[in-house]
């Protein structure tokens, strides 16, 4: 789910870039440039997500998403709902995680306890 989060915000980021040229002083290539590194910093953050400090980056581009709002004040909103998004795939896979995690213990336990065929292979 985090994944598409970040995948979902590196496609409103970039296009978000693009609307800097039309609300703000910076030029074409600079608003470009930041709405192109933005969003490729979400794809990295949702391919890194397997490894060591993906969840982090993933953490980082919320920031920096809701950082844009004080170039543009409507990424504040943008960054609330994909902020939220983001803490709610990220909490709710970490439940799920820990939960699959205790049933393969407890169906261990039960194969284990009836001595049934699937404990002895």
């Amino acid at each position: 789910m985090c994944a598409a989060m970040l995948s979902l915000q590196a496609v409103v980021l970039f296009l978000g870039g693009l609307v800097l040229t039309g609300v703000t002083d910076i030029g074409f290539a600079a608003a470009f440039g930041t709405g192109l590194g933005l969003a490729t910093l979400s794809v990295v953050a949702a391919g890194m997500l397997g490894r060591r400090g993906g969840y982090a980056l993933g953490w980082a581009v919320q920031v920096v998403t809701l950082a844009l709002g004080l170039v543009v004040p409507m990424m504040f909103l943008l960054g609330i709902v994909f902020g939220s998004l983001w803490a709610g795939a990220y909490f709710l896979g970490q439940k799920v995680d820990r939960e699959k995690a205790e049933r393969a213990v407890l169906e261990e336990q039960w194969q284990a306890d009836t001595g049934s065929p699937e404990a002895a292979g």
